[in-house]
């Protein structure tokens, strides 16, 4: 059996928990900022999870994560 490769745009997006699911960043987090409140800034700072239905996919592309 072939090693995988990892795909290097995804290792650089995600990480894996220790619960198993991907962490990642929020969208909408680099410009255009006077027009988003500050609580919504504040969230925007703070890493995301990989829904549910995109988990099969991060992982696939994640052979070794």
């Amino acid at each position: 059996m072939p090693k995988l490769k990892t795909h290097k745009g995804a290792a650089k997006r995600f990480k894996k928990t220790a619960s198993g699911a991907f962490k990642r960043g929020k969208a909408n987090a680099r410009h255009l900022f006077a027009g988003k409140s500050n609580a919504n800034k504040r969230r925007l700072g703070q890493a995301g999870t990989v829904s549910s239905a995109n988990h099969d996919a991060v992982s696939s592309m994640l052979p070794y994560a």
